[in-house]
């Protein structure tokens, strides 16, 4: 029992150093207006049955969401990310070499566009469903 509770945990965290998995649990605790908007609509399999974790650890990483089962993260900018942008492009490379698509969305089209940025969630949930 304590094995199999140890291979759970480990691949929930992806490899996350416990610094990493320490960050995300405080990131849980302050959570930003437009991600407590887009939790509200992904959160509990409301999106096709897909589970998402919200600042989920992967290896040296913090994915605002992840969804396993479908290999997905998904970002939200704010207006940090323009100074940001060759960190965030070694990153997105990174994910996408581990096989994870990543899709990144600014807090203006959280705050002003939710449905249009559903469509695009389910869009990607929907292409794993076929792959």
């Amino acid at each position: 029992m304590i094995y199999q509770r140890r291979v759970i945990e480990a691949k929930q965290s992806h490899g996350a150093s416990p610094a990493i998995k320490s960050r995300a649990k405080d990131l849980r605790k302050s959570v930003k207006e437009t991600e407590m908007i887009l939790w509200s609509k992904i959160r509990n399999r409301q999106q096709g049955g897909f589970y998402f974790r919200r600042q989920h650890p992967y290896y040296i990483y913090i994915l605002d969401f992840y969804c396993d089962k479908a290999n997905l993260a998904i970002e939200i900018d704010g207006k940090i990310h323009l100074r940001k942008q060759v960190y965030d492009k070694e990153r997105t490379d990174f994910l996408e070499s581990s096989g994870i698509r990543v899709i990144r969305f600014t807090n203006e089209d959280i705050k002003t566009r939710i449905d249009w940025v559903l469509m695009i969630i389910n869009y990607h949930l929907k292409y794993y469903k076929n792959s």
